[in-house]
């Protein structure tokens, strides 16, 4: 470059002297652990790399000693990483090559969204054609000096065993420790915790995943295990939760789809739906407050990138509560949509918005029409007479299948702040065929007559769906009394001597 000369004249060219190199600072990864993750958003970031590698089974596992939570560890039968691998996967801000159909942007999400909430993150992995390989960071030395530790082989061949179910020739395992959540958990409180806690992660990733897991060959499953015995105490299949999942539209001709024409991009399709009015499904008013809830639904090689929001091209308001428009970001990258780093969320520029204006399906209607009726839908919906209304019940916890229990949430109120009613097998007198404990907010089932609902086959946390479901209905009421009254005792005796009746008849056939 030609010496600088001073002028007057603007500089269009930022004059230059050379270059030198400048490292980031190893105080960079303290950044890494302030990127704002939610808990869900950053376990959702580990499952996406789960499908990024092929994995057709994940399962996320909350590690327990007692009433004290040790561990996270997400475990997927993925393609696996060598060394070689491992070591890019692991280096902050290390080069990585995405495909067109990944679902991995940044190449910062294991590191981010694990530091984001465990002082500890290791990564064991195997391929088929290499052994068990493994590293860790501790945030404390990577802020330090960017020391990275191997991790004995001998153990990371001891954890894939564990889970050998699951990995047999290639996988991975990502383990928290000192998960910073976990340290908060009080004597006694672990349960209400993990309830709460998985019920979220649940609920975020049937939501944002929905696409993948409607697929029969792709699961997540969450899990609580005993860390000595290794025995499953809790564990949830994902469902999905199809935002659009509704059974019949709200409006008839609905949903349509039109073409806006972005600059900088081109024609990009909108599927406009109107949900039906007063809907109690769980992919309706399950997924978060209604208003947070209408508007764009983002997907980005299927996965929900932003569940709701106007981005700024109009403000929300209640009368647009069942208006929803899935968009699939066009595979070319683009200045128009960006997404976060986080997947959590798409900014636009204001072509989006011309675009909208200019929008239209195939028989000429355009964009704005469909906004004013979804809001004629809500309207009219609000002057007709209310419906019957069910009665509010405690929602359903451990021991009934998560179908089961996401179509009770489906078709039934839940009262709010109510530590959910669970199920467990025990030891009772043969004369009694189930127990309530309104204290622990538990129903008791006499394990002598299990046999007569498995089938004959092993039975497990979620067995005798169609026995539980109609006990958790018929003693809700129970648990929601303050006292018991003798109407009740009496019903709880009527319902014993039939069950044990029928359960022996079962067991004699």
């Amino acid at each position: 470059m030609p010496p600088y000369q001073p002028s007057s004249d603007w500089q269009y060219e930022i004059p230059t002297t050379g270059s030198k190199r400048l490292p980031p600072a190893a105080r960079y990864v303290e950044s890494l652990t302030h990127q704002g993750y939610g808990f869900e958003a950053a376990i959702a970031d580990l499952v996406d790399n789960s499908i990024d590698a092929g994995a057709r089974s994940v399962v996320i596992s909350f590690l327990r000693d007692e009433d004290r939570l040790v561990s996270l560890l997400v475990v997927d039968d993925g393609q696996g990483m060598n060394d070689e691998t491992l070591d890019t996967a692991m280096t902050v801000g290390g080069r990585q090559e995405y495909g067109d159909k990944a679902l991995g942007h940044f190449g910062a999400g294991l590191k981010a969204a694990s530091l984001s909430h465990a002082d500890s993150l290791t990564v064991i992995s195997r391929t088929k054609r290499s052994p068990s390989t493994g590293r860790r960071w501790l945030t404390a030395r990577a802020q330090a000096d960017f020391t990275c530790d191997i991790v004995d082989p001998g153990y990371c061949q001891d954890l894939v065993d564990r889970y050998d179910g699951l990995i047999e020739w290639h996988g991975t395992i990502v383990r928290w420790d000192k998960v910073r959540a976990f340290d908060t958990v009080t004597a006694g409180q672990a349960d209400r915790y993990l309830n709460d806690a998985i019920e979220k992660l649940e609920t975020h990733l049937g939501l944002h995943l929905h696409r993948f897991l409607a697929d029969d060959t792709f699961h997540v499953d969450i899990v609580v295990e005993d860390v000595t015995t290794k025995e499953e105490l809790d564990h949830r299949g994902v469902e999905p939760i199809d935002p659009f999942g509704y059974r019949l539209p709200g409006r008839a001709g609905y949903p349509r789809v039109y073409t806006a024409p972005v600059e900088g991009v081109g024609e990009v399709a909108l599927t406009a739906h109107i949900w039906p009015p007063k809907s109690p499904l769980v992919s309706f008013r399950g997924i978060g407050p209604l208003a947070e809830r209408q508007g764009f639904y983002i997907y980005r090689n299927d996965r929900l990138v932003q569940a709701g929001g106007w981005n700024s091209t109009r403000s929300p308001e209640g009368h647009l509560a069942l208006a929803r428009i899935a968009i699939d970001l066009p595979a070319e990258a683009n200045d128009v949509f960006s997404l976060t780093v986080k997947k959590d969320g798409v900014t636009v520029t204001p072509a989006f918005a011309r675009g909208l204006e200019q929008a239209t399906d195939a028989a000429g209607h355009t964009f704005g029409e469909y906004v004013q009726e979804a809001q004629a839908t809500y309207r009219e919906a609000a002057k007709r007479a209310s419906e019957p209304q069910r009665k509010a019940v405690i929602p359903a916890g451990k021991g009934l299948d998560p179908r089961l229990k996401r179509t009770l949430r489906d078709e039934l109120p839940e009262l709010e702040g109510e530590d959910p009613v669970t199920f467990r097998w025990d030891s009772l007198p043969s004369d009694v065929f189930f127990e309530l404990d309104r204290e622990e907010r538990e129903i008791k089932l006499n394990k002598e007559y299990r046999q007569a609902f498995t089938g004959g086959r092993r039975g497990g946390l979620n067995d005798a769906p169609v026995l539980k479901s109609m006990l958790y209905l018929m003693v809700n009421e129970i648990f929601q009394k303050e006292r018991v009254r003798a109407v009740h005792t009496d019903n709880v005796a009527l319902w014993n001597s039939v069950l044990v009746t029928a359960a022996r008849c079962e067991l004699a056939r």
